[in-house]
This record gives C-alpha cells, structure tokens and sequence, in this order.
C-alpha cells in the first residue's frame, strides 16, 4: 500500500473541565488525490477533530491525552503547535462551514487571499496580489480584478464560499479540509461548488478530508468513510463497502434515514434519542443507550476491529448479519 498523505493514530483529547474526552482514540488515513469522508450527527467530534488537525483548538483549554499525526511520512504529535501552524495554509488548508464568519468583514477579500500567498510564499505584494486574481478567476468568480476591492457583504453566499475555497488554494496544498462547505447553500451552487473541488482535486492531487451530513454528498464523492458517534470511530472503510454493508447499528441508521426518490413513499426512519453530552456518555460502548441489540456485553467498549479487508466496525456484534441469524 503506498505510504499516506496524512494517517491519524489514536487521537485524544478532552479540554479544560471535563471528565470524559471529547475525542477518543481516532484514527484514519488519507491518500493523495483521495476524499476522506466524516459523517455523523451534530456534536459527534467532526469538526473538533478538524479543528485539532489543523492546530486551531486553543493551547490552554485542550489536554491531548494521546495520539500520533503522520503527514507525508514525517511524524509528530497533535499537541505541536509550532510544527502544525509552520503547515497551515501551506501544505494544509481548511474551508469553513460559515464563509461570513470566517472571512474578516473589515478587509476587501483581495487583501485575505494575497495575505495567505505573503505569509508562505514569501514575495512582494505585487506578486501576492497576482496570484489572489488568478485564484479568483480559477475558482470560477467573474470579474476577478473587481472583486479583489470587494468585502465579503458585497458577494453573495456561493461567491464567499469561492473566495474561501480560492484562499485554502492558493499556496497548493498537498491537504485541504472542507467543513460543511455547502451547509448553508442552494443545491444548485453546492453542486458547483463540490464540482469546483473535485476538479482542483484532480488538477492538483490533493488529498481532501469532507466533513458532512449529505450521505448523498458522500456517495458521490467519498474514497473512504469515516462514522463518528459520541467522539469516537465507528465504522470505517471504503465508501461502496460502508454504503453497501453498513455494520455498525449507528451507520444503518443514518442509511435509512435518508429519503428515497424511488418507490412507495413511507415515514422516514430515525434513530431514537441524541448524542449524549460529554460528562454524559455511556460506559463501554457510547451508542448502547441508543442501540436495538443493547445488551450487557455492550457495558465494555468495543474495538474498531476489522470484518473485512479494510472495513472495520466498533461493534460487539459485528458482523451484524450473523447476529441477526442467530436471533431469528
């Protein structure tokens, strides 16, 4: 197997004040020019575990308790700080969920982009200012040299989102997160705007890391899937393999809640209750006070282990179908 752009081993870490992590032993593998998919429901540790990737947690209220990070070969440990912002922006980029909160409103989006270009590339302003336009035209933004004297209130949602996703680019980078990118927008700018990605995806060979609600999104773009409940892994595998044999109780759930455009129509399914808060979880596995197969073997917490070839699930009765064989 070639070597990974970025592999996450073990990952915990809880902040200041609370008894129970808030991210426990997660650990998955990016590869160039593949999309690694994070799914699960609010307050499951999507975003903090991109945030923590990203060295964007802050220093004195978050306690690593573990956890390697292997970027390109070269490894250390998610607590440098140092090392991961010498990254950011550089070889690892981020796109926010929320582009109005995320770009500053006092500066015209021009001066963002060339920013970014001056702090790792280390040119003139000229030469910055050249590459935030050609970013801006490559994003797909009309008028690029118009636009760099525009603030974000003056763009629309699908043109903030562009300029976001022109900014992450501009210095190539070999990773880029993407945060619900397309929460906040119309289907017909999502679709551009996951379109846009791919094709800089495929220009470039970037690896890229979505974290989303869509499981339609993800059918369509994901390499490998990653299920997160309660702060940790669930399941975890190539995404034909998750979507075709979903193993985890969690992960079959949010399969049959998604709605069908074929076939009779019937009430959507859902799964009973919510994510617990931290403080609040269960003890062994985190998804049992929500489960159908709860049982008390589910008290101890189940390893992620595997059921088949790269395919693993954190779940005692994995695989669930010879559980429910023997049931019958």
């Amino acid at each position: 197997m070639d070597r990974p752009l970025l592999q996450v081993e073990k990952l915990k870490f809880r902040f200041r004040g609370q008894s129970q992590d808030v991210v426990e032993d997660i650990s998955f593998r990016v590869g160039r020019n593949e999309t690694l998919c994070i799914v699960g429901e609010s307050g499951c540790g999507k975003s903090v575990t991109a945030l923590a990737l990203m060295g964007l947690l802050p220093r004195d209220s978050v306690r690593f308790g573990s956890g390697e990070i292997r970027f390109d070969g070269e490894s250390f440990a998610p607590s440098d700080h140092d090392r991961i912002a010498a990254m950011r922006g550089d070889r690892m980029a981020m796109i926010f969920q929320e582009p109005m909160t995320s770009l500053n409103p006092a500066f015209r989006i021009g001066d963002q982009i060339a920013e970014a270009v001056e702090q790792h590339r280390k040119c003139g302003k000229a030469k910055a200012r050249e590459r935030a336009v050609e970013m801006l035209r490559r994003v797909g933004i009309p008028a690029p040299e118009q636009r760099m004297g525009e603030y974000p209130h003056q763009l629309s949602g699908g043109m903030r989102q562009r300029v976001m996703i022109a900014m992450a680019l501009a210095n190539d980078p070999e990773l880029l997160i993407a945060d619900e990118p397309t929460t906040a927008l119309d289907v017909t700018v999502q679709a551009q705007i996951l379109e846009l990605i791919a094709e800089l995806q495929a220009e470039t060979g970037m690896g890229t890391i979505m974290i989303t609600h869509d499981l339609g999104v993800v059918a369509e773009i994901a390499t490998d899937v990653a299920v997160m409940y309660a702060g940790q892994v669930v399941e975890y595998g190539p995404a034909e393999a998750i979507f075709n044999d979903p193993q985890h109780p969690y992960t079959i759930g949010l399969m049959a809640s998604v709605p069908s455009l074929t076939g009779p129509r019937r009430r959507l399914s859902t799964v009973p209750g919510s994510v617990p808060g931290i403080g609040q979880m269960p003890e062994g596995c985190r998804f049992s006070s929500r489960c159908p197969f709860a049982a008390p073997v589910c008290a101890s917490r189940p390893d992620l282990a595997e059921i088949a070839p790269g395919h693993r699930a954190a779940c005692h009765f994995a695989p669930l179908d010879q559980r429910l064989e023997r049931r019958a």
